[in-house]
Parts: structure tokens; C-alpha cells; sequence
């Protein structure tokens, strides 16, 4: 039976469907799923194995049956462990059917069938009794529930729930118990992802609406690989606080709670942001423990466990608070059943209440987003692109999801302004905008489709100057911003024919790379240590390369160090001066490896002529240095294609990476393929 999916083009903007062979949901979600990178953690398997390994030791000494409850298994690796480890009996349960049908079959070519059996349920609706998914109560509890903020993905109500109804009084857990940390910190860069900061455009300082400087924001967590914010983008306030811990092996309540830490002030300065992560004690002796800190709290940096599944976590108080070395401070953290969230006080007390976002900017804009607006060097681009195009007559369209492009052009002094607003979200927050700053009315807002748009809208004027950023709420891949020139396609019979289009066109660049560790995410997962089993089998293993490793895929390469192994090379460029062609554009060629190193594949980055000697990066935002140190943008992901295997490149120029790209204006993407090749 052949199957159609309804996908949002992010690209054309239109909704196409997709027919998928009968695997599509087993090889899509598997590999979306991080299964790679968990498998690969050594440092978190080996702590698992070695905590399982002591818990199952226990309850043998006390002369009784081991019996295991495994949650969230996954592919099975943990009920492996413990039957490895002498368990008499273990009942997987993982709730992600294609992950349950993978972990049934790993488990039987390891030979651990007969004494693991697969629950394919959420472990809330698991039964136990002579009827039920187990027949007896487990006395040893096994989880990896947890995620960069410990229980985002329910950990909590999966413990309640699992002491109360499937195992017994007084069982053993591993881990055994998780505590969390936290410290207040300034950092003008991380404060950057949560407030606006004023915008001096010539004589004029454009301020943030008040509604949004004292919007406590959106609940989630911001969850980074905090080794790569350098120690000196921030200042310590305070001690690191211990938090608060969870005892696994004793009841869970996953009721809202608080806890609070006292602590002395240790520099003056402007508390901003919290930095938290937790560890895993996998025994109730404390001697195994599996920590998420980052690498710069580490006196050897070589020991630290990398790792893309658990990460750390910034949070953002609700105002920023100004305080002083010596003065005795309280730091709170509060926590439903999935999430957490911190403020800071002079006193023992709180508001516990969940942080709710009143001002719709941070619904409208993500925290990379938050920092593109407050890069001072970029809004200084535009504004420098918009004065040497804007006359007084012109009149200016601004096609970019919730952008300040349209208010920089009325400053500027274009006759009319209107902006092209995909939500009404985005409209109300550059009104808010508007009239914070005694703008109102000063912009007319088009909540239109482009092609819908007629000469009535823009009040019968032909458009002079259409701009973009290009930034788009729903782009994921670098040329899924190229919606602009769909838009500009669209708006072609309004534009005047000596009309500016800015940007006036986009390059596609690539370079061969060699990652530090984001190469874990895609590479084949052979025996664990530690225990002869291996984690994975041929299905998982397609699925871990199916499409998203033989397509590019996005990710935010600041956040992934790399190496450059070769030049930086454009390899398609896009004229939005002329109009979405209809056929295809088609690109091949090839660049010389000159660096010696690993090349696990390549990345890809858009960069923007906003005018002939203006360009804006969405990629490397400084040439590679003799180190080849890769210098990425932090406001956008980038493409990574992946190669299927590895190269080892000796540097001499002689390899080359080939690619060919087509862009299909049909649909609005383009199809990558490169492989390395020899003279």
C-alpha cells in the first residue's frame, strides 16, 4: 500500500505529499533519534554496565531472584547489561513501536531472548499478575529517562508510577540517584538569546518594548554544548550551588516543587543567567558517577565524556538583577513534572509559578534568533545596505518573519514602508516595536501570501526596494531561506523594473571537514565494552544512515568544532534580481583536500550580496586560520552531509571532494551528492 505524507514546503511555502515505501516511519524516526550517539557514549555505557553490574551483585547476596525493570529501553542495551550481569529475568519496556521491534530483534541475535522479554507500552500502562505484561514485581530498577534538563522527557511521573505499581519496596535503582547544579552568571552573549537590546540606527536609538524586558519568557529549556561558551563570555556571581537530588530507588512525587540554596555573592556585577547540569550517581556508594558538567570544569580536559544527548542547560532569569560581592543571595529552582525553572531573590522565598511568555517575542523569535537581532556587526550590514539604496521616494516591501528590516527603512527615511507578516504573532511584536518608539502607524502590515498580494495592498504604489534577510521561521536547512526568492517571484508584477532587490542574490558555499566528535551521531556502533553484546543490528543500523546521513542535515557547527580540510569553495549562487527559474539548476565539481586529518564529510552555508561589496555569512564568519580552525555563525545551523565512510586525507591536494547539486525549483531543494575521489 503506498503511503503519502503532507509536508509544509519550507522552501516554496507550499504543501506538498510525499509518497513513503511502508519503512518510512521505522528508518525516519530511528534515525532522528540519537541512538548513535547514546550507543557510542562509553563513558555513560561503561557507568551504566558498572552500576547494574553492582545492583544485580546485591540482590543476589540477599538470596534472591534478580529481577529487572527496564524502562525506556531503547535497543535493549541495558537489559542486556543486566542479564549479562547475572539477572535472572528482565522486562524491557519501550513505548517507540519501530524501537521495540529493533531492541526484539538485537536482543535475540545476542542470545538473551529467552530471558529479556520486549513491552511495547508506556511503562504507565504496563499491568503485572498472572494476566499482566510481567508476572512478578522487579526488585531492581533500570531507567534512561532523562534528557539535558534530567526530566524533560517524564521522568518523574515514570518513577511515581513505576514504585507505586511495578516494583517492590526497598528495590535497588540505577542510577541510583541524579543531583543537579546550578550558577548565576553574567553573560552579555548568553543575555542576548533572552532580551533585545536597544538598536542605534543614525541618530535614532530604537528601544525594546517594555512588555518584552520584562517578560519572563517561555518555559523550555535552552539546551547547548556548554564547553564551547568560553569561560571568559561569562562572569561567576556565585559558588556552584548544589540544587537539590532525586533518590530513584525510593518513591518519586511528581508534584511542583521548589528548592532553594542560600549562597555569598562572589563578584559585583548583573545576575543574568543560571547554568545548570546534573550528574548520575549509578550506586548508593557515590563511586560511579556519570557527570554532564562541561569540559572547562575539568582539570584535564582530555577526561571529559562528550556527548550530543545529554547536554547542558542555560536558563534565563525572569530580570536581569543587580548585585554586589558579600551580599547573601537566594537561588530557587522550581520543577513540574517536565520541566524546571530558576529566580533569584534576597530572601528564603519564591514565585514558583511556571514562567509564561507575555510579550509573544519569544514566541515568535528562538534564542539564536534573539542573538542574530543583537549582533551589532550584522544589524550595522543591513543598515549600512539600506542606506546606500533607500531614496526618499521609495517605496520599501520587507519580506522576513517577524524582522526589524521594515522599521530600519522608515528611520531611514522611505516614503511608504509595508511589511509582509507570515503570523499574526509577528505583526503584534513589531507593533510593539512601533510604538514603543513613537512609530505607530508608521508601517502598514500585509498578513498576506505574496502571491496573493495585489497593487490595492501596497495602496496602488509600484514597489522600488524589496528586502529580506532572509530569515524564515520555518527554515531548517541553509537554502531553505531561498522561500525569499519564491516571494520575490511572486511580487514580480508590483516591482518596478529598475526595482532593487536586496539581498541581490545568495552563494552556496561548501567545505570538507574533519569533526572533533559530531561524527558519533552517524558512525556504526559495533560491541560495547565492557560485555559481549553488540547494541545494534542491520535494520537499526540502515535506519541510523537512512536519508539523514545520505542528505544534508542541519545542525549548529559553533556548537561542533571542526577542522577545515579544504578551501572554502562556492559551488551554486542564485540571482534574485531574475525570477525562479523553471528548470533546474545543476552544479558539479570538485575541491582539493589540502588539510591532513579525517574528512567525515562536508558543510554548507549560504552567504547573502545584500549590495555589491556587502555580504552577509551564515556560515564561516572568519577566514580559516593556519590551524584551520573552523569559525561558525552562531544565529544559524548549517548543512552537514555526512560521507557513508570516513576519509583519511594526507593533506597533499591530491584527493579531491566531488559534489553534484541540482536545485529543483519544483520543490525547492537541492539534492547533494559528494564523494571523495583520486587523480
Amino acid at each position: 500500500m503506498r503511503t503519502f505524507c503532507g509536508r509544509a514546503n519550507p522552501t516554496t511555502g507550499a504543501l506538498d505529499w510525499m509518497e513513503e515505501g511502508e519503512e518510512y516511519d521505522y528508518h525516519q524516526e530511528i534515525a532522528r533519534s540519537c541512538y548513535a550517539d547514546m550507543l557510542h557514549d562509553s563513558d555513560r555505557n561503561k557507568k551504566y554496565y558498572q552500576g547494574i553490574r553492582a545492583a544485580v551483585c546485591r540482590v543476589k547476596a540477599r538470596g534472591e531472584r534478580v529481577i529487572v525493570l527496564d524502562i525506556g529501553t531503547g535497543t535493549g542495551l541495558l537489559s542486556m547489561m543486566a542479564v549479562a550481569a547475572g539477572a535472572d529475568y528482565c522486562y524491557a519496556v519501550e513505548v517507540f513501536k519501530p524501537m521495540a521491534e529493533a531492541a526484539a530483534c538485537i536482543v535475540k541475535k545476542n542470545g538473551f531472548s529467552d530471558k529479556i522479554k520486549i513491552i511495547n507500552k508506556h511503562s504507565t500502562e504496563v499491568t503485572v499478575g498472572p494476566d499482566g505484561d510481567m508476572q512478578e514485581k522487579a526488585n531492581v530498577l533500570v531507567t534512561e529517562l532523562f534528557d539535558t534538563e534530567l526530566i524533560g522527557e517524564g521522568a518523574l511521573p515514570s518513577y511515581e508510577h513505576a514504585h507505586l505499581n511495578l516494583v517492590q519496596v526497598g528495590c535497588e535503582a540505577v542510577p541510583h540517584s541524579a543531583t543537579v547544579y546550578a550558577r548565576v552568571v553574567e553573560s552579555e552573549q548568553l543575555w542576548n538569546w533572552s532580551q533585545i537590546q536597544p538598536i542605534q540606527v543614525d541618530e535614532c536609538t530604537l528601544l525594546p518594548p517594555a512588555a518584552l524586558a520584562q517578560c519572563a519568557g517561555v518555559p523550555s529549556v535552552c539546551d547547548i554544548q556548554l564547553s564551547q561558551v568560553k569561560p571568559s563570555s561569562f562572569t561567576n556571581l556565585g559558588p556552584l550551588c548544589t540544587m537539590f537530588s532525586v533518590d530513584f530507588s525510593r518513591p518519586v512525587s511528581s508534584a511542583l516543587q521548589s528548592h532553594s540554596c542560600r549562597f555569598v555573592v562572589e563578584a559585583s556585577g548583573r545576575a543574568q543567567v543560571v547554568l545548570s547540569w546534573w550528574d548520575l550517581d549509578m550506586d548508593p556508594s557515590g563511586s560511579i558517577v556519570c557527570s554532564m558538567a562541561p569540559c572547562w570544569t575539568y582539570s584535564d580536559v582530555r577526561e571529559y565524556p562528550w556527548r550530543d544527548h545529554w547536554m547542558q542547560s542555560v536558563y534565563f532569569l525572569p530580570a536581569e538583577k543587580s548585585v554586589c560581592e558579600g551580599e547573601e543571595l537566594s537561588l530557587t529552582v522550581s520543577h513540574d513534572d517536565y520541566s524546571l525553572w530558576y529566580s533569584l531573590t534576597d530572601g528564603d522565598q519564591s514565585d514558583v509559578a511556571t514562567p509564561c511568555c507575555t510579550c509573544q517575542a519569544h514566541l515568535l523569535w528562538t534564542r539564536p534568533r534573539f542573538g542574530e537581532l543583537n549582533d551589532r556587526r550584522r544589524t550595522e550590514q543591513y543598515l549600512s545596505a539600506l542606506r546606500s539604496i533607500l531614496r526618499p521616494d521609495s517605496v520599501c516591501v520587507s519580506v522576513s518573519d517577524g524582522s526589524l528590516l521594515s522599521v530600519f527603512a522608515h528611520l531611514l527615511g522611505a516614503k511608504k514602508v509595508f511589511s509582509l507578516e507570515s503570523s499574526g504573532i509577528s505583526k503584534r511584536v513589531i507593533e510593539q516595536f512601533l510604538e514603543a518608539n513613537s512609530l505607530k502607524n508608521s508601517i502598514r502590515f500585509l498578513e498576506i501570501r505574496p502571491e496573493r498580494l495585489t497593487s490595492a495592498d501596497v495602496e496602488g504604489e509600484q514597489i522600488s526596494v524589496l528586502v529580506g534577510e532572509p530569515y524564515f521561521s520555518t527554515s531548517l536547512l541553509p537554502w531553505h531561506s531561498l522561500f525569499f526568492w519564491y516571494c520575490r517571484t511572486a511580487l514580480s508584477c508590483l516591482l518596478r523594473p529598475d526595482a532593487t532587490v536586496l539581498p541581490s542574490s545568495a552563494t552556496l558555499y561548501m567545505i570538507a571537514v574533519e569533526f572533533q566528535d559530531l561524527w558519533r551521531i552517524r558512525a556504526p556502533c559495533g560491541t560495547c565494552e565492557e560485555f559481549d553484546v553488540s547494541p545494534m543490528d542491520e535494520m537499526v543500523q540502515r535506519s541510523l544512515d537512512f536519508r539523514e546521513s545520505r542528505e544534508a542535515e542541519p545542525h549548529p557547527l559553533w556548537e561542533y568544532p571542526c577542522r577545515a580540510l579544504s578551501k572554502p569553495c562556492p559551488v551554486m549562487s542564485f540571482d534574485f534580481q531574475q525570477c525562479v527559474p523553471e528548470q533546474p539548476i545543476s552544479s558539479q565539481g570538485s575541491v582539493p583536500l589540502t588539510g591532513r586529518g579525517r574528512c567525515h564529510g562536508v558543510a554548507l552555508w549560504m552567504e547573502y550580496n545584500l549590495t555589491d561589496d556587502i555580504i552577509v555569512s551564515m556560515g564561516l564568519t572568519e577566514p580559516v586560520n593556519e590551524e584551520e580552525v573552523c569559525v561558525w555563525s552562531p544565529h544559524r545551523k548549517q548543512g552537514v552531509y555526512f560521507l557513508p565512510d570516513p576519509w583519511e586525507s594526507s593533506g597533499d591536494g591530491r584527493a579531491s571532494m566531488s559534489y553534484t547539486l541540482t536545485f529543483d525549483p519544483k520543490i525547492g531543494d537541492i539534492k547533494t551528492d559528494f564523494s571523495v575521489t583520486l587523480p
